[in-house]
């Protein structure tokens, strides 16, 4: 199944014939975006589009915006059903967390009413808002800079760093693949084997696991816990699968950063990403900045949108040093 089938199966009736026949390419697709009472939204590239009432996809400007498709709450209720399997409820523990993630690894973005459980979200009803996030796997993106980040046959502490939306999510997950299927390095020639990586998959966007199966090749000697917290799950995975590399996406907190310490204690690679601009931004900060000042990563992969999402501008080596 392609992605728009993929795709055009979460939506009923007159937006699913839409998506079916849109001559947009949707392995460019980002994201599509529905608001009750407001038009339906495609995030194309780096372009946004709307449907008109007919179907066709119209780039948006600000004088163009009447009379695009729009979805009425009950439609967005149906939608969400259909989304969600029509069991909503067997989904409510990812939904306290505002998505969930549908087969093919794409992620359903929500907003709506909460209830609250004791200052916690306890239950999300009456959904208004929902983003479709489309997975896109970029098998290759990490070929360029893999020889920089091993060194006589070892992995080098990682580090990925990037404001949103530039793609460090989506060279990580192929970074964990090359480490776990094994690659060779481009320059030598020489083959570096592949070894067992542990993936901390907290918000379930490295693996998209859906039903527990991850949607996304992270390789063939990887281990994934899904919709673990981070500190946990670097602990659970040290004591009981033996990785030589641990991977989680977004560190930052502090509870994040003693297991990082832990794992580093316990003589297992790490690789990481974390938000942010720049280098002297990142060292500033508490708890993520001691572990740049300690030399916790042997290299620092610095990402921007010049030219795309996943340029890669710049990448340090532990000292600070420009490679």
């Amino acid at each position: 199944m392609g992605k728009r089938e993929e795709i055009a199966v979460l939506f009923p009736g007159t937006l699913r014939e839409f998506i079916e026949s849109c001559s947009l390419d949707f392995e460019s697709m980002r994201e599509i975006r529905l608001r009750a009472g407001r038009p339906v939204l495609l995030m194309y590239g780096n372009r946004e589009y709307g449907f008109t009432e007919k179907g066709e996809p119209v780039e948006l400007e600000p004088d163009n915006q009447k009379g695009l498709f729009t979805l009425t709450e009950q439609q967005i209720r149906e939608t969400a059903e259909i989304m969600g399997g029509f069991s909503l409820y067997a989904a409510q523990e990812e939904l306290r967390q505002g998505f969930f993630t549908v087969r093919g690894g794409h992620r359903i973005g929500v907003a709506g009413r909460t209830v609250l459980n004791q200052r916690e979200v306890g239950v999300l009803k009456s959904i208004s808002s929902l983003n479709v996030r489309v997975a896109h796997e970029v098998k290759g993106c990490a070929d360029q800079i893999m020889p920089l980040l091993c060194e006589n046959g070892l992995f080098l502490n990682t580090v990925i760093v990037s404001p949103p939306g530039c793609g460090k999510t989506t060279l990580l997950r192929d970074i964990i693949r090359q480490l776990s299927n094994g690659c060779r390095e481009k320059s030598t020639g020489r083959r570096l084997f592949g070894i067992t990586v542990g993936v901390v998959d907290e918000r379930s966007e490295l693996g998209a696991c859906f039903q527990g199966v991850p949607q996304n090749d992270l390789g063939m000697r990887t281990d994934i816990l899904d919709g673990c917290p981070k500190s946990q799950g670097m602990m659970m995975l040290i004591r009981s699968m033996a990785p030589a590399v641990i991977a989680v996406d977004e560190i930052g907190g502090k509870e994040d950063i003693r297991a990082v310490e832990y794992i580093r204690s316990c003589g297992c690679g790490l690789a990481a990403a974390v938000h942010g601009v720049s280098l002297k931004e990142v060292e500033k900060r508490p708890g993520v900045g001691e572990l740049f000042k300690e030399g916790t990563f042997k290299r620092l992969i610095f990402l921007d949108q010049a030219g795309g999402a996943g340029h890669i501008c710049a990448v340090y080596d532990g000292a600070g040093r420009l490679l």
